[in-house]
């Protein structure tokens, strides 16, 4: 099994960003503390595509591929109101994520995205780097994960993950 540390980047706007780092093997979220400062975004969902630091992969890594201390980045994915408000309907019907009324009278002062809509982007990215291609067996957990901040319209989510333990399978030596 790898235990891979994953650190979160957004961006409101053009210029301001932030970074989270979480607990070993979770995920979190975290955006700046300023207001996403042209509310007007409200095209589709879009991914950054190639990613603008990173690679893709042709094949993904094994375990015996990893190494303690490796890094992989992702290209981005901007989340917009219609995109949060979409899953929120199916997935985590919140006020503050489906009403913007009540998102603005909440203590978030808009619609934010679910915590579980942040998790999936975060896998999407880091399974678009390619490091998973035709070596995925499917996975093991998460553990501590937490949600710093909220995420609001307009934010960038970037991935940084990175491996930080590798512990071979005991009942099953070969993976």
């Amino acid at each position: 099994m790898a235990l891979f540390n994953c650190t979160r980047q957004f961006e409101r706007f053009v210029d301001a960003t932030n970074l989270a780092a979480t607990a070993s093997g979770g995920f979190a979220a975290l955006s700046t503390n300023d207001r996403y400062a042209n509310e007007a975004c409200e095209a589709a969902l879009t991914v950054s595509s190639p990613p603008p630091y990173g690679f893709r992969m042709s094949s993904g890594k094994y375990f015996d591929d990893l190494s303690v201390g490796d890094a992989f980045e992702t290209g981005g994915i901007t989340l917009t109101e219609s995109a949060i408000i979409d899953f929120a309907l199916t997935h985590d019907p919140q006020p503050f994520h489906v009403n913007k009324v009540a998102a603005t009278e909440s203590i978030f002062g808009g619609i934010i995205a679910s915590g579980f809509q942040t998790i999936a982007f975060t896998f999407r990215l880091f399974r678009d780097t390619g490091v998973l291609n035709g070596t995925n067996l499917g996975g093991h957990g998460m553990d501590e994960v937490r949600w710093l901040a909220p995420v609001y319209p307009g934010d960038t989510l970037h991935v940084c993950v990175s491996v930080e333990k590798l512990t071979p399978s005991r009942s099953k030596p070969d993976r």
